[in-house]
């Protein structure tokens, strides 16, 4: 299927069933269908040179459960930053969600993918669907936009002008491609990860 959206397609390292029932049993929910099948077809990489959906791999530094951990972290304490300003510390932070979606929408966030420019990409978690919705969490960590569905109509809504709504600012349509990272690419993206300190 997904070879059928990228007119340029390498697929990366793949994740095994025994991956995604891994990051199932260590995320505590079950991963949408769409996304499952990205997982196994295209793998680890990036989407049109700018969104990296992070998939189950052996290398943390780009692992679902890892970024997922890792994202909601930064954007939690980014928020706690805000009430340590003086400019901001009188203010209550505040998420402005486009439509109809409910105040818990953030508190049933996992996030799973981000862009170049900032954005993060996060599941609305509810039990029992196959799929969840999409919806991405502006650099400005205050606006929320409806990304699809399901995986398949967030990227192909990010391949047209829908990208305009769903990430905001002057982005233009991402190219329909797919760039995948085998093990040593991976390998590379986790050393570079990882502090000056922390290396022999």
């Amino acid at each position: 299927m997904w070879q059928r959206v990228f007119t340029e397609f390498r697929p990366g390292l793949l994740s095994t069933e025994a991956d995604l029932d891994r990051a199932e049993a260590e995320l505590g929910f079950a991963l949408p269908a769409s996304y499952r099948a990205f997982a196994r077809e295209c793998g680890a990489g990036r989407i049109g040179g700018q969104l990296r959906i992070a998939t189950p791999v052996p290398e943390p530094a780009v692992d679902l459960v890892t970024r997922a951990h890792v994202i909601a972290h930064s954007v939690a304490v980014a928020i706690d930053s805000l009430s340590e300003n003086a400019l901001t510390r009188d203010e209550p932070h505040r998420f402005t969600v486009e439509g109809d979606s409910d105040a818990a929408l953030m508190e049933r966030a996992a996030f799973f993918g981000e862009t170049e420019s900032g954005s993060f990409l996060f599941w609305d978690v509810t039990p029992g669907s196959a799929e969840y919705e999409i919806w991405a969490l502006g650099a400005d960590l205050e606006t929320i936009h409806f990304g699809g569905a399901d995986l398949l109509a967030l990227v192909r809504g990010l391949q047209g002008a829908e990208i305009l709504h769903i990430l905001g600012g002057a982005e233009a349509p991402l190219p329909a491609s797919f760039e995948g990272d085998d093990a040593e690419a991976l390998a590379r993206i986790g050393a570079e990860a990882v502090p000056a300190e922390g290396r022999a």
